[in-house]
């Protein structure tokens, strides 16, 4: 199993500068937290947009969580389901619950909250929420996994319920159509300084790079294989 960055995202005023789509339809919405959210207008959604030609919409906001039940957090975009602006979209890309392990346990004892997210045989929120965008949307549902971190700065006490959150996520998505599991694991290297910020846990500039060009990839695949004809398989 791979190793899963833990990510303590600050209640910070970075936005991903993507297209604004109108409430009601769009082509890739974006929710999530400070990971998608960094780098301003580099950000990994505005990679996207760029490598793929596509209008995309981000609505991440650093230092999100999950599942949120404060009512002024949600209005704020604190609560990741809260995100959601409704409408029709071709692809929702989601990420989170690295600050939902900070904030409700402390990244300490957190089998309760890592199965009020997603429980070993597929239950909770994350599920629910990645089921109702398929079934409101119409669109393909990415969920993005968290990299491991560089070092210091990684929160390791995180790290273990991480791993095994987005474990759980993994098998959930192999088993549900139109739900998709991607670990930008696979192209971040923790032994590369160059691809994470000065905090050590957030991106750098080329590390939103990497991840962003990763998930266009990942989308323009999934598209082609899903409009291949089953008699040319």
């Amino acid at each position: 199993m791979r190793k899963i960055l833990i990510i303590l995202a600050l209640f910070i005023g970075l936005t991903a500068c993507t297209d604004t789509a109108p409430r009601g339809a769009g082509d890739i919405l974006v929710l999530g937290d400070s990971i998608m959210a960094w780098n301003g207008s580099a950000a990994i959604p505005d990679v996207i947009a760029s490598a793929t030609g596509r209008s995309v919409t981000s609505r991440a906001v650093p230092g999100a969580q999950f599942d949120n039940d404060s009512t002024i957090a949600s209005a704020v975009g604190f609560d990741i389901q809260q995100q959601f602006p409704g409408g029709r979209w071709n692809w929702v890309l989601v990420n989170g619950g690295a600050n939902d392990l900070s904030a409700d346990c402390g990244c300490g004892a957190c089998a309760a909250s890592v199965n009020a997210l997603i429980s070993p045989d597929g239950q909770g929120s994350i599920p629910a929420f990645l089921q109702r965008l398929r079934a409101e949307t119409g669109a393909q549902v990415m969920w993005m996994g968290y990299y491991a971190g560089s070092g210091s700065g990684s929160f390791a006490g995180c790290r273990d319920d991480l791993v095994e959150i987005e474990a759980r996520i993994a098998r959930f998505a192999a088993r549900t159509p139109g739900v998709h599991f991607v670990d930008s694991e696979d192209v971040i290297d923790r032994s590369d300084r160059g691809l994470f910020a000065g905090d050590n846990v957030h991106p750098s500039k080329r590390g939103s790079a990497r991840i962003g060009a990763y998930l266009a990839q990942e989308i323009t695949v999934r598209e082609k294989r899903s409009q291949t004809p089953a008699s040319s398989l």
